[in-house]
């Protein structure tokens, strides 16, 4: 199995985003110690809730501190970035790494519209602003010249310099949530990141995913090694007892979920609604804190001792999944705490499933 770290490292105040950010530094660096297989960096702005806000000059940093490990991104939002812009940076970035990106994609948070009026945009048209931005994007690393006229875009150049080192270019991931994303991402062939849906619904969702990749035109080991990459998102916390490792958690969990719920019912538009499709009890703001993080204690998340944790992992492994994407620091966690986390989970879990 393949394990990654990802963060979503919340800072509850912008007087601590200094002591956050460099504590954030230290933990994506510690995860290749602690050997798992890839960092993942998520992108949020305005509110703490990822508190370095763009992932690409943090994982900058991380590239020049780290030798080994992949460094990913769940995911860029794609409809706020400018085409030949982020071509760009990531392929610089791709060259500073040695080659060891994989280049998460979406159009953008389905909670967080504020994000969007905070770059002069709507969410409406943010999957064709997605789609157009990817495929210049594409371009600009595999043509040149490259001329483009689309519906955003009116764009001509000569060649995008640097090109990334992974030819023809890093591999781009999808984070898929429906279930007809899933098989649509199977027929292109394209990794995917799956969200932390409850452990019931993992073997219908890699199902589609496997009769898309039946329709791709693949041969079966580009297909196998796809089949082997789908990841699971999942928050994990490791401690020395079940007890302990709950306590810490819902602590931690019931102030995450309030920063983020009160960030959206006071920053939002009052325009906007959530499609109902894209609401569970963890995210929704009609269900009281505590109820939605037993939500996700119960569906989402692996926690208690290195034994039980790994008790868990074994189930998700009989479900057919074979890369777990760990969520192991989040806001009001210590950095002390989380770092024992990774240090047992690294130590104890890992080495049972390699």
């Amino acid at each position: 199995m393949q394990f990654g770290w990802l963060t979503l490292g919340l800072s509850p105040s912008s007087d601590g985003d200094y002591t956050a950010i460099h504590e954030q530094v230290a933990q994506a660096c510690f995860a290749e110690t602690a050997g798992f297989d890839g960092i993942w960096l998520t992108e949020h702005n305005f509110t703490g809730e990822s508190v370095y806000c763009d992932p690409i000059p943090f994982a900058s940093v991380v590239a020049a501190r780290t030798s080994r490990i992949r460094i990913g991104f769940a995911v860029i939002q794609l409809a706020l970035r400018h085409p030949i812009r982020i071509a760009t940076e990531l392929a610089l970035l791709d060259n500073l790494s040695g080659g060891r990106l994989d280049i998460g994609v979406g159009h953008g948070t389905n909670f967080n519209e504020y994000e969007f009026v905070g770059f002069g945009l709507r969410s409406h048209d943010s999957r064709e602003r997605m789609a157009e931005t990817l495929e210049v994007m594409v371009r600009a690393w595999t043509e040149a010249p490259l001329v483009h006229q689309g519906k955003f875009y009116q764009l001509s150049l000569p060649e995008l310099r640097p090109r990334p080192l992974q030819r023809p270019h890093p591999p781009i991931w999808r984070s898929v949530s429906s279930a007809g994303s899933v098989q649509e991402c199977g027929r292109l062939g394209a990794p995917i990141m799956m969200a932390r849906i409850p452990l019931a619904r993992v073997p219908e969702r890699l199902a589609l995913y496997e009769a898309g990749l039946a329709e791709s035109g693949l041969d079966d080991a580009a297909r196998q090694r796809l089949r082997e990459q789908a990841a699971l998102w999942r928050f994990v916390h490791v401690a020395e007892s079940q007890a302990q490792a709950e306590d810490e958690l819902t602590a931690a969990l019931l102030e995450t979920r309030h920063h983020m719920v009160h960030a959206r019912a006071t920053l939002n538009p009052p325009d906007y609604e959530v499609d109902v499709s894209r609401v569970n009890p963890w995210n929704d703001p009609r269900v009281a804190d505590d109820v939605g993080v037993r939500y996700s204690l119960e569906n989402a998340t692996l926690y208690g001792t290195a034994a039980r944790v790994a008790e868990q992992i074994a189930e998700l492994r009989d479900t057919g999944v074979r890369h777990v994407l760990c969520q192991m620091s989040f806001g009001y966690l210590p950095q002390e705490r989380i770092l024992d986390s990774m240090r047992r989970f690294g130590e104890r879990v890992m080495p049972r499933f390699r």
